[in-house]
């Protein structure tokens, strides 16, 4: 039960901001959208919207813009592909693609027209949504583990309802780097969040990454933001304000976490995603 007394309304939704640049992986972005970069045999989005899925959401939006086709070409039927496969004998290989393909309607796009922050681009997905609670999956960060990080969210949000953000715990040493989160006493609930503390500074070790479970009425707040960081309309900035008036829990992720958005954390994930499939990697040290 949610910790209000009320039943937690149930999460049907979820938004993936996908309409950024990816300018830590150029030159490779300039043509190819950096969700669509592959991650062994499967472009990163791929992984996204499955972890989704997994979690029981049953539509997700996502947020595209210029230059992004090819996102919503990977989530459409290949009609000449499949009878091509098919009339080559492969049909294993043919049903595999055909099951990967997302029931019609589950997923739909938007377009972020404005490249003016992550909560801009969660807000241009407003009207998807309507007046419900939805999740946040940022394509950037990979989540491998024995269950997908949103599943474990939902777990969470099923008995607490409210807002939760994923987090995962780094090295003391490293925590000038990320968003920490100040939990009261032993957690879960968040009492603030912290972007890049000074070394020595951070309320703990628990940084935010990439996994939300929000309230609509952050939409409003969204809305009236100023901009921050970046002179962007920061997510961030807009929970912290929804912090006023709801409950915002931490949720920390039993896995392993991947930036692919940048070359060391690209590589790690295609390495350890191919090491767990059993696929043998060489690395030949010059």
């Amino acid at each position: 039960m949610a910790s209000n007394g009320a039943e937690a309304r149930k999460l049907r939704k979820a938004i993936i901001p996908a309409a950024g640049f990816g300018s830590r992986m150029l030159p490779a972005t300039k043509s190819i959208p950096k969700e669509m970069l592959p991650v062994v045999d499967r472009p990163l989005i791929h992984y996204i919207v499955a972890e989704a899925l997994e979690a029981g959401i049953e539509h997700v939006a996502i947020v595209t813009s210029r230059q992004k086709g090819e996102i919503e070409d990977y989530f459409d039927e290949h009609f000449e592909l499949d009878r091509t496969l098919r009339e080559s004998g492969k049909n294993e290989l043919a049903d595999r693609l055909q099951s990967d393909v997302p029931g019609v309607g589950s997923v739909s796009f938007v377009r972020q027209q404005r490249a003016e922050g992550l909560g801009h681009a969660i807000w241009s997905a407003r009207q998807l949504v309507g007046d419900e609670p939805f999740a946040v999956l940022l394509p950037d960060m990979l989540k491998v583990g024995a269950r997908g990080c949103l599943a474990e969210m939902v777990e969470m949000y099923d008995e607490t309802g409210g807002n939760i953000i994923a987090v995962m715990s780094c090295d003391p040493a490293d925590t000038h780097k990320y968003g920490i989160v100040s939990l009261e006493g032993d957690g879960p609930l968040i009492n603030a969040i912290v972007e890049k503390p000074e070394k020595g500074t951070a309320p703990s070790n628990l940084y935010v990454s990439g996994r939300y479970i929000l309230q609509p009425e952050i939409f409003n707040i969204i809305e009236t933001l100023e901009r921050g960081a970046g002179n962007e309309i920061q997510l961030t900035d807009a929970i912290v304000k929804l912090m006023d008036d709801q409950e915002v829990r931490a949720c920390e992720f039993q896995g392993h976490v991947y930036d692919c958005g940048n070359p060391a954390g690209y590589v790690s994930a295609n390495v350890n995603v191919a090491r767990r499939r059993g696929i043998a990697i060489e690395v030949h040290e010059d």
